[in-house]
């Protein structure tokens, strides 16, 4: 081994070894989210170790507040901008307490051009307070305003790569999307996704070309 490499892995074991000390909860990401490496305080969240996080998606584990703030960081990602991207979440904790804070994520590669990984930070800001008696939380929606644009396509008759030309994604894009609708709804095919789309009122019934169906605005709480 040449000093050259020998050094590289010094400093990668060194990189690792601060990694794993550093008390926030940490992860390193690919760009669509998917968790390749974790620290142990991120592990902890889910009293987890942190092997058993790797290939998993923060966004399945820890619940954006608001859907548009992560679109606005894909558009980002997908025009190269390099800023730092922050994200307010909710998450329910493996001791069972629910609690908010908010997740920074930092594109990172290794040259200028392109962004590989993304490393992702949690700042833990306290547990949320008791729901008013009688109220309930509202639940998340069934789908993003991204993946009911890509299945409306869908529905029309468009391909993969029409739908990443539609929507801006890569077909890779696309297909990550379309992996974890399957993975969320049980669908086995895109046909089986179309229907559950329409059943779970996704998309709307009775219009041609297929749209998807128009968020509702939030009520502002009295």
């Amino acid at each position: 081994m040449d000093l050259t490499r020998a050094d590289a892995v010094v400093w990668r074991n060194r990189a690792l070894l601060l990694f794993d000390r550093i008390p926030m909860p940490v992860a390193v990401c690919d760009v669509y989210g998917v968790i390749v490496l974790a620290n142990p305080a991120m592990a902890t969240e889910w009293g987890e170790t942190p092997g058993r996080l790797r290939g998993r998606n923060v966004l399945d584990l820890f619940r954006p507040q608001e859907a548009t703030q992560v679109e606005r960081i894909a558009q980002a990602l997908r025009l190269r901008h390099r800023s730092r991207y922050p994200v307010s979440v909710r998450w329910d904790a493996a001791d069972g307490v629910r609690r908010h804070g908010e997740l920074t994520a930092d594109p990172v590669s290794d040259s200028a051009e392109t962004s590989t990984a993304l490393l992702v930070t949690l700042r833990v800001l306290g547990e949320c307070p008791d729901p008013d008696p009688g109220r309930t939380e509202p639940s998340a929606p069934p789908a993003g305003a991204t993946e009911a644009r890509i299945l409306a396509l869908l529905a029309g008759g468009a391909t993969t790569a029409r739908a990443a030309r539609e929507t801006g994604l890569t077909v890779d894009g696309v297909n990550y999307h379309l992996r974890r609708l399957s993975d969320r709804w049980g669908a086995s095919t895109r046909t089986e996704l179309v229907a559950r789309a329409y059943a779970l009122g996704v998309l709307t019934p009775g219009v041609w070309p297929p749209t998807p169906v128009p968020a509702v605005p939030a009520v502002p709480a009295p």
